[in-house]
């Protein structure tokens, strides 16, 4: 599986969503599992963005799927990064 993080801004849509029912993220959380790519780690975090999710999937095009669907609602935009193991990455480099 291959590592991805999510750097998600909210919409004013997806603020009043989340304002009003603030489980709303679990649900989502449990909609990308069951579309085959896993959550590690999610963080709400303060600056230009509003969550970092950690995300593992099968492959680039799971991901971009999941990205796309999630975009699309109009709740949310999505920055969506490949992220290395730093071991696999010094294993590359040598």
């Amino acid at each position: 599986m291959a590592t991805f993080i999510l750097l998600s801004s909210l919409t004013d849509e997806g603020a009043k969503t989340i304002t009003s029912n603030p489980e709303r993220i679990k649900e989502v959380n449990a909609e990308v599992e069951r579309i085959g790519v896993k959550v590690t780690a999610q963080y709400a975090v303060l600056g230009p963005y509003d969550f970092i999710t950690i995300v593992e999937a099968p492959d680039i095009q799971s991901v971009a799927k999941l990205s796309a669907s999630l975009s699309s609602r109009g709740s949310i935009k999505i920055q969506t990064l490949a992220a290395i193991p730093i071991d696999e990455f010094i294993s590359g480099l040598k």
